[in-house]
């Protein structure tokens, strides 16, 4: 099995949830998905696990921080600035928050951070890959 990562989130209404991360380019895995949970697919190898607080509480006993806490920063990269852009309206529109940290505009690096319905942290961020530094090891 190739290395990948499952990311669990709690969430309050898994439709509304499972809606937000759709408009934001996610693909449902109806293989994981039930009225208590949701898979989100952005590749490969990274999928986002929808959970409801009763099947959250089934994982563990600690308490879910309330959403206008910062428990961890997600970023995912985007293909272009335009893009970045549309996935922080998308999250605008459907039920998300856009903007909530100051628009990061470096040239050649360009990101956006959102919240989803529960607060959970998400950034978009593109870079041009051809203006960073080649792999040369200091001598």
């Amino acid at each position: 099995m190739s290395k990948s990562i499952f990311i669990s989130l709690p969430v309050t209404d898994l439709a509304t949830s499972v809606a937000f991360y759709e408009a934001l380019g996610f693909v449902n895995n109806a293989q994981f998905t039930d009225d208590t949970a949701a898979c989100m697919v952005w590749s490969e190898t990274i999928n986002v696990m929808l959970l409801t607080h009763e099947k959250w509480s089934l994982f563990t006993t600690r308490p879910i921080p309330p959403p206008t806490s910062s428990e961890v920063s997600l970023s995912l990269t985007c293909d272009s600035r335009e893009a970045v852009d549309a996935m922080n309206a998308a999250a605008a529109t459907h039920g998300g928050t856009a903007d909530i940290n100051p628009v990061q505009d470096h040239g050649s690096m360009y990101g956006r951070d959102m919240a989803d319905p529960d607060g959970h942290i998400w950034g978009a961020m593109w870079m041009d890959l051809s203006s960073m530094p080649t792999d040369e090891q200091p001598q």
